[in-house]
């Protein structure tokens, strides 16, 4: 993040710019044929306001996967129980539903496989720090990578059309191998 302060006025412009990014990349099905010229006209901003707050489209498109993290991995969404867990299922398939055409164009290209491990480590670490007191055994890291690896592969999978199941499947999957591994 380019700009230090974020006032009211700087966070107006970058929603601009991410809004008009979600717009072309929209049109443009690829990452790679957006260009700064392009964004910068459609929003009607000057390119040193772009780059006063970002340094390229990839910056933007960082962003949006850093707001995701962000919303997912929050310290405020301490997960303590079962119940904590399955709601947090719940908070990643709504985070993605809600910007779903954008995440199905940003993760469909290699550059997405760093976010897809943070958000792997990140959900990992969440899920055994809830359950390492509730269920402590020798292969609770093990039982807890294979459900959270299942899950982002089956979400990479989906996002890049390689999936006949819909969000809503892999939540309901996400559930039920949770309760099945976890009671």
């Amino acid at each position: 993040m380019k700009v230090k302060c974020l006032n009211s006025s700087s966070l107006k412009t970058r929603n601009l710019i991410k809004q008009t990014f979600a717009e072309l990349i929209n049109e443009k099905k690829q990452l790679e044929k957006i260009t700064v010229t392009q964004l910068v006209q459609k929003a009607g901003i000057t390119r040193s306001t772009f780059y006063t707050h970002y340094d390229n489209i990839y910056a933007v498109a960082n962003d949006y996967q850093m707001q995701t993290i962000d919303l997912l991995c929050s310290d405020d969404l301490k997960l303590h129980s079962k119940k904590d867990i399955l709601e947090y299922f719940n908070n990643i398939i709504k985070c993605l539903k809600e910007n779903e055409e954008t995440y199905k164009l940003l993760l469909s290209t290699d550059e997405s496989l760093l976010f897809l491990e943070k958000l792997n480590k990140i959900a990992r670490n969440k899920i055994y720090d809830a359950l390492k007191d509730t269920y402590p055994n020798q292969y609770l890291s093990i039982d807890v990578s294979f459900l959270v690896n299942g899950i982002v592969l089956e979400i990479i999978k989906y996002f890049r059309h390689e999936s006949t199941y819909s969000l809503d499947d892999i939540l309901y999957n996400m559930q039920k191998w949770f309760e099945k591994l976890f009671n």
